[in-house]
């Protein structure tokens, strides 16, 4: 039976592909021409197209009133990627079956992919029973002993219970309210079903121009989505993809169950590649669909050029990201080949907490203080601006607390001194400044940062790979290696020009090709040349997560007393000029860096808070204190810039006994200033 394409793509199954589609009748019924994407193609009444692939390329919203569609609305497209960040309204009508469920709703491994619903009835079990309206959350779709089943979890008194659901099981399930905030992109991919629309509610709106923005001025309501899906199709008179848009006003007809589908070209992705068997390798292929890209390899690989894929293999990778805090930051996977050669960059530390996460039994952390903290117990010590510390190790201590006496939490550190050391006790709580002190000049090669440190690792490339038509690490102000990841590659080169061989990643390149029954000139793959790939923000956090899908989240940092006094400020008494030479390996516990991320995050709102005391008349002591710190922060990123200058000629990067010095003498200098603007505020 004939429907309109926009109605057989909204309800076929991404699992039920390929599908051969006859065209039926429509505008294009005589023969016409078709343009998307730059691609080409006729349309006539009898064409047999193949469809390989859909997705979500644009939104058609209007606005929702009673979950209906407003009748003074007109619908307005929406790019997936505009602004804004939305809330879910939960469906209202019931799904009568998890088959149901499991046809229409996504199911993946992401957090966006586990969608829950609750039932009307209580289900009963072979082990226990789901009571009515418990939240089932659906985790992934496999097959158990032959039969389909969805792997389920509810959790009760803070318990996970795992139990699985048939296809087959009946019944009338309704989505649950969901408290998360999406993206327009977030929604398109995971959270619309299929033959349903999506009412959203706007929660919190970005920045954009208001020329540019179709939706109505102070909008805050709820939206209705429509999504219009992109449809890749091959067709017989062609060797590439088309893409054509599910709105387009053709009637189609499924005509799959009667047709030699192998008549079609067979379009292969590079996963279906890497899943064929290692013997079957080398063979020679067509492109149908290219990458997008200026630089090598990805120039090479446009449509029609012909590839010979030697093998498949993993491979490891250094994740990397510039040391900047502009949203420019770029992020890069660094393959072990690279021959450039790196010298180590120093650290910031927010706070005492996570000076205990970076010290390491190997390497004495020696850090600078940039910011001044008084403490609230006698027995803790208080901390100046420039003061150095070698940091110990965490034990606890007894504070007098409210008149008794109680254990806290403490970091042992020795205080470095002119001709000597102390040991001095920091609270855990301790909101402070710190910068590392870095006395390694040595250059490293990334596969010797790997073996002798742990990461994250703060770097700066001093020697750039000259195998490397264009280094783009050289030119970034600094690197921090966030974790080594392990990928999956093909080798490939050019079937025409075997000169060199590339390795191309298999899950972030989107690439079509079709075998071809050609024999490979030489089996021995050419040299390899070495590639730094740039990933984007999207594709960064993706392997981030997956990455750390196993990692168990840190323990929160110890608080403060809510009872302690407001720190003060501390007037420094000694000055360092002699400084230890530490050892040279250090590591920080990979699995403690989100608490360290989000000290960071609450350092930066009160570092703005004090930015904003700095500038009101009536100053009380803190106020001072907050003045004086900003300015040798200030001139402490001065000194820095300075040594980064230096470093054009010597190319290494590390804090040395100057800058300290610098950094006591500006906060001196304040202190002074202070002072006489009081003396004469009093006069």
């Amino acid at each position: 039976m004939a429907s309109t394409l926009e109605k057989f793509i909204h309800s076929l199954d991404l699992r039920a592909l390929p599908r051969v589609l006859q065209i039926q009748s429509g505008i294009y019924c005589q023969g016409s021409v078709y343009e998307m994407f730059g691609n080409e193609c006729s349309l006539s009444t009898g064409e047999v197209i193949k469809i390989i692939g859909f997705k979500i390329n644009k939104l058609i919203a209007s606005i929702c009133e009673n979950n209906e569609v407003s009748q003074l609305s007109d619908k307005v497209e929406l790019p997936l990627n505009f602004p804004g960040l939305y809330k879910i309204v939960a469906d209202k009508t019931p799904y009568v079956s998890i088959e149901e469920i499991a046809r229409k709703v996504s199911i993946g491994p992401t957090r966006f992919g586990h969608p829950c619903f609750y039932s009307a009835e209580d289900i009963k079990l072979a082990n226990f029973t789901i009571k009515h309206d418990e939240k089932i959350v659906f985790n992934s779709v496999e097959e158990v002993h032959g039969t389909m089943v969805v792997n389920c979890v509810v959790v009760r008194n803070n318990q996970s219970h795992f139990f699985t659901l048939p296809l087959s099981q009946e019944g009338e399930f309704y989505e649950c309210e969901d408290d998360q905030i999406y993206t327009l992109k977030e929604i398109a991919e995971w959270k619309i079903p299929k033959c349903r629309n999506r009412i959203v509610k706007l929660s919190n709106t970005l920045h954009m121009c208001d020329s540019s923005n179709p939706l109505p001025e102070n909008f805050d309501g709820c939206l209705i989505l429509m999504p219009v899906y992109e449809v890749q199709a091959v067709m017989k008179s062609r060797n590439d993809i088309v893409h054509i848009l599910s709105d387009l006003d053709v009637e189609v007809k499924d005509v799959t169950d009667c047709y030699d589908i192998s008549s079609f070209l067979q379009p292969l992705s590079l996963e279906d590649i890497f899943e064929r068997t290692s013997k079957e390798f080398p063979m020679v292929a067509e492109i149908m669909e290219g990458p997008s890209g200026n630089e090598k390899p990805y120039n090479l690989l446009s449509t029609g050029k012909e590839i010979v894929i030697y093998k498949k293999y993993q491979a490891a990778r250094v994740l990397a990201s510039e040391m900047r805090s502009d949203p420019s930051k770029r992020h890069y996977l660094i393959p072990m080949s690279y021959k450039g050669k790196f010298k180590r960059r120093p650290r910031e530390f927010p706070t005492a907490y996570d000076l205990e996460i970076a010290r390491s039994e190997k390497e004495h952390l020696h850090v600078v203080a940039t910011k001044a903290f008084t403490s609230p117990h006698k027995e803790l010590f208080s901390v100046s601006v420039g003061d150095q510390f070698l940091v110990q190790q965490c034990q606890t201590s007894e504070v007098l607390y409210e008149g008794r006496k109680k254990l806290i939490d403490v970091l042992a550190c020795e205080q470095i001194l002119s001709d000597s050391y102390k040991k001095v006790l920091l609270p855990m709580y301790m909101e402070g400044g710190f910068v590392e002190v870095i006395h390694d000049k040595k250059q490293y090669q990334l596969s010797e940062i790997c073996k002798e440190f742990h990461l994250p690792f703060n770097v700066k490339v001093s020697v750039r790979d000259l195998s490397i038509e264009k280094d783009v690490l050289a030119a970034a102000p600094g690197l921090q290696f966030e974790e080594e990841i392990t990928d999956s590659y093909l080798l490939i080169s050019s079937a025409s020009s075997p000169v060199e061989s590339w390795e191309i990643p298999v899950y972030r390149l989107n690439m079509l090709v079709h075998l071809l029954n050609k024999d490979v000139q030489t089996v021995v793959p050419p040299v390899t040349r070495t590639t730094v790939e740039e990933v984007s923000e999207e594709k960064y956090y993706m392997l981030r997560r997956y990455e750390n899908l196993t990692l168990h989240p840190p323990p929160r940092p110890p608080k403060k007393p809510t009872t302690a006094a407001p720190p003060g400020f501390a007037v420094p008494k000694q000055s360092a000029s002699d400084v230890l030479q530490a050892p040279k390996n250090f590591y920080i516990d990979t699995t403690k860096k989100l608490c360290s991320d989000q000290a960071a995050d609450v350092l930066e709102l009160q570092v703005s808070c004090q930015n904003d005391l700095v500038h009101r008349e009536n100053k009380d002591v803190t106020g001072k204190a907050t003045l004086v710190e900003t300015t040798v922060t200030k001139g402490l990123t001065r000194n820095y810039e300075v040594e980064e200058e230096e470093e054009e000629e010597h190319d290494y990067s590390y804090i040395d006994e100057n800058i300290i010095e610098n950094i006591r003498k500006e906060f001196h200098d304040a202190s002074i200033r202070n002072e006489h603007s009081d003396s004469k505020g009093r006069r």
